[in-house]
This record gives C-alpha cells, structure tokens and sequence, in this order.
C-alpha cells in the first residue's frame, strides 16, 4: 500500500489497495467469515467493474497472492483479463521484502490509519506469523512470465526509490503531486 500510495503520488493513477474492501465490510463481518468474504469479493468487482470502464485515468492495484493457494492465480488473471479486453495496459508488480521487515511494516503510523483492521498490532503479528507458515508469497523464478513485469526485493529501499525503478522500467512519466 505504501509504495501503491507513492506511485499514486508520482503518476496520477488512483489507488485501491487490497485492505480498502476488508475495510469496508470488517465493522459489519469478519473478512474470514463466509459473509465477510463474499461482500469483499462483491465490493471489488463493482470497483474493478467501474475502473475496467473508465478510459480516462490509470489505477493501481494491490493484492497479497498465496502462490500455493488454489484458484489464486485464476482470480488475478481473471482481474487482469477483464482490464486487458477493456484495452487497458497491465504493469505487473512484485515486491519482496523479508519476513522480519513486513512484521516492521506492520506497524507503521501509516499502515494503521489507513488499515484498522490491523490496528490490534499482537493479533495482526500473530496473524502475520501464521499465514507465513502456511503460504508462500512470492513467485519463483520462472513462474511469472508476463509482459510488463517487475520484481523488486524491497527491503532496504524506501516507496520512493521502489517508484522510481517502477517508473524507470516501465517509463512512467506524471506528475509529481507533493
């Protein structure tokens, strides 16, 4: 999200980060629920329905893929297809960062405010830490051969310079808004 954010920052295209849905629906069910999950899942068909439709701006996408999950891939290539026959390029993204920086990351004044969801800290590390265990979340080498793609290992590197090798690799020009 925070690079997503800096992105939307240096070109223009609007931002819908992976929590904007969670978010949504969480004061009323759990994302974990049968309810909780099909409102997310509904909300963000409607959003990406309307983007999908919209020739005027670009927009930015996040998503947390369990590679080893089944029908993950099939759900973001659905997204990414509906995109494509609406005529719309595709950037595909992967970032990495270790499993000891995301538990920093975690906290930030800045993933609170804009995720709530996470803002019972102890139980989103622990939530952290179990899905860790249970998934993998970054491709292999080979596994992802689209046109426009770019892996970053982002450890070490602030939103700002992931944006700039991002507009670099795909030659981005925008504006600068701040």
């Amino acid at each position: 999200m925070t690079i997503g954010q800096e992105l939307e920052k240096r070109t223009g295209y609007k931002l819908f980060h992976n929590h904007v849905a969670i978010e949504m629906v969480a004061p009323y069910f759990s994302y974990g629920s049968p309810q909780g999950r099909g409102l997310v899942k509904k909300v963000r068909r409607a959003f990406f329905d309307a983007f999908a439709a919209d020739k005027e701006r670009g927009y930015i996408l996040t998503f947390v893929w369990a590679f080893d999950e089944p029908g993950e891939r099939e759900y973001i290539e659905g997204i990414a297809e509906q995109f494509l026959a609406a005529g719309h390029d595709i950037f595909w993204v992967e970032l990495e960062a270790t499993f000891e920086e995301r538990l920093i990351r975690n906290r930030t004044e800045n993933r609170l405010a804009y995720k709530p969801t996470k803002r019972d800290v102890d139980w989103s590390d622990t939530h952290i830490r179990e899905v860790e265990e249970r998934y993998r979340f970054n491709s292999v080498k080979g596994e992802l051969a689209y046109d426009n793609y770019l892996r970053v290992e982002n450890t070490q590197l602030s939103a700002r310079e992931v944006v700039d090798q991002i507009c670099t690799v795909f030659d981005f020009v925008g504006k600068e808004t701040t």
